[in-house]
């Protein structure tokens, strides 16, 4: 569970809410058909942009914010060094035996201990990478593409509001009422842009970052392996995939 995730969007709806209840009450910014227009509205116009497919995904995408499980690179790195080890001694078979938690680890070890060549094995992992990241973009794309329609959408609807308003002209006192009630659609394309679709666009663009620098360092990790380099020099190249304070950490404790 991302915390930072749960936390932030609680907390903005919170304050948002809090506003609203001190300002008249919350039933003064609800209206159903605003909420059709926007929310609705911009879905089928997200789902215009993709395939099927890839629209009904989106959820599934999008839980990734909240519950998103990863490795940390400084435990990939240590695994590796064993493997590196291992290998020295027993041969890629034994390697075979190996403890492997993460799926594209476990693919390229086999590849490894499979026997295929060392371009074969880079090629393909390679290929595994660029799909990754070619969904991961899919994803952002979506939430990306929501956070830009749902104000757009918003203000269609604002517009609508206020053409039937001006036809009302006839009745001063429907002109306030209705003036709420078509700002409302540009309040709800507010809402759904900034605090739900467009940070959660951001958070899956820092899980597509953190997969990627693993997948990175995987592959090189193996390829090293395969090449027979010094278990000591794999895992000082390794390092160079944590950032400045990590290594000094890591340094301080080999030490």
């Amino acid at each position: 569970m991302d915390l930072a995730t749960l936390i932030g969007l609680i907390g903005a709806f919170a304050f948002i809410i809090g506003s609203m209840v001190n300002s008249g009450g919350i039933s003064i910014f609800i209206d159903a058909p605003s909420v059709m227009i926007v929310l609705i509205g911009s879905l089928f116009v997200v789902m215009m942009k993709y395939n099927l497919k890839q629209f009904l995904g989106a959820v599934k995408i999008g839980a990734k914010a909240f519950m998103f499980k990863i490795d940390k690179p400084e435990e990939l790195i240590d695994q590796s060094v064993n493997m590196a080890d291992a290998a020295r001694k027993g041969g890629f078979l034994a390697l075979e035996e190996a403890q492997i938690g993460n799926s594209f680890m476990q693919k390229a070890v086999d590849m490894l201990v499979d026997g295929h060549d060392g371009d074969v094995v880079r090629e393909a992992l390679e290929k595994d990478i660029a799909l990754t990241e070619q969904r991961h973009k899919t994803g952002i794309g979506i939430f990306k593409s929501l956070g830009d329609v749902a104000p757009a959408m918003g203000m269609i609807g604002t517009l609508i509001g206020l053409v039937a308003m001006l036809s009302n002209m006839d009745d001063p006192k429907s002109i306030g009422p209705a003036m709420a009630v078509a700002l409302l659609t540009t309040l709800y394309g507010a809402i759904i842009a900034n605090m739900v679709a467009l940070p959660i666009a951001d958070k899956l663009q820092l899980r597509m970052s953190e997969e990627l620098l693993n997948r990175n360092l995987i592959m090189d990790a193996v390829l090293a392996i395969q090449d027979g380099q010094n278990p000591r020099v794999i895992e000082g190249f390794l390092k160079n995939y944590l950032g400045e304070k990590q290594r000094q950490i890591d340094t301080t404790d080999g030490e």
